[in-house]
């Protein structure tokens, strides 16, 4: 099989799927329409998020069998014209779960106990204690949304600093040891933080909006580490002015490149986003670890490998 390799990846890829007699190629720079006239040469494509599997790009692919992900996210590939053109999808939510859940933990403790905060304010000079007393982690409710790799390894860290954790999934039945399943109208009664664990779909585009905010009955921390159209901007700003949300801790935004590789929008939201001591914000790095690296490349090539070898 001839694959075809869109996005720098862990060297472990490669070396493994050569190994196995797979046919590599690599191309880190060709446009999109450059590698659409290209595709049709190709079993399978490994990428993360560089260009857009869309439906004129999978219909050039007439040899391609499989589209493997490096990560958990879907939402680059049209998944329908793949699953009608019998593509199969392959990704590697397994590979970096722990560094989410991990991520999710410390910008919790990070925003709950103005760490940030206290530790410049001592650099440079300012010594207060009682303006930076925190809030903490045990015994609160934390509600998160999706119960999937994500949301259970999260569920198993916060279990362990003395959370009450519950959950709302699609699916039924998923309760175990770490977490409670309850109805989305539950959570928003109980939650005190709420953490967003869920892919990006037409269902979930802006499933944090205004009403959604007014309906939790407690004002609540919020956390998100899926993605950032998961959440209308505009309506957590405002939430967080007024003092609903408590505090946010953001891993992705809303104006994120569809590469996730930078912003491309600058507005007067991001603009709050960016200032307010209420927000933590990282550059989509949650499962972006040494560790997780190398394991989603791991779990990638051993689908691969079950699949076609």
């Amino acid at each position: 099989m001839k694959i075809l390799l869109l996005d720098k990846n862990h060297p472990l890829i490669t070396e493994q799927l050569l190994a196995k007699n797979f046919i590599l190629e690599e191309d880190f720079t060709s446009s999109y329409n450059e590698v659409c006239n290209k595709i049709g040469n190709y079993d399978g494509i490994i990428i993360r998020s560089r260009i857009p599997l869309d439906k004129n790009f999978l219909e050039k692919g007439k040899n391609l069998k499989f589209i493997a992900r490096v990560g958990a996210g879907m939402e680059n590939i049209d998944t329908s014209v793949a699953e009608r053109l019998g593509i199969q999808l392959i990704n590697s939510p397994e590979g970096n779960r722990d560094s989410v859940a991990e991520h999710v933990v410390g910008m919790l403790l990070i925003l709950m106990n103005r760490l940030f905060i206290a530790s410049q304010e001592v650099k440079n000079g300012i010594w207060l204690r009682e303006e930076n007393r925190g809030d903490e982690l045990l015994g609160k409710t934390v509600g998160l949304i999706g119960y999937g790799n994500m949301g259970k390894a999260t569920a198993k860290r916060l279990s362990g600093f003395g959370c009450d954790v519950i959950f709302h999934d699609i699916l039924p039945d998923l309760s175990d040891e770490f977490a409670t399943q309850v109805s989305i109208e539950e959570l928003k009664e109980k939650a005190d933080i709420l953490s967003l664990h869920v892919p990006l779909t037409e269902e979930s585009y802006y499933l944090i909006d205004g009403p959604f905010i007014s309906d939790m009955k407690k004002d609540f921390y919020f956390v998100n580490t899926a993605r950032g159209k998961n959440i209308e901007t505009k309506a957590l700003v405002e939430a967080i002015k007024f003092g609903k949300v408590k505090g946010a801790c953001l891993d992705v935004l809303e104006y994120e490149k569809s590469s996730f590789e930078n912003l491309e929008v600058e507005n007067d939201d991001l603009k709050f986003l960016l200032e307010s001591e209420k927000v933590i914000v990282t550059p989509h790095i949650a499962g972006w670890t040494i560790q997780s690296k190398e394991k989603l490349a791991q779990v990638i090539v051993d689908k691969i490998v079950a699949r076609y070898c």
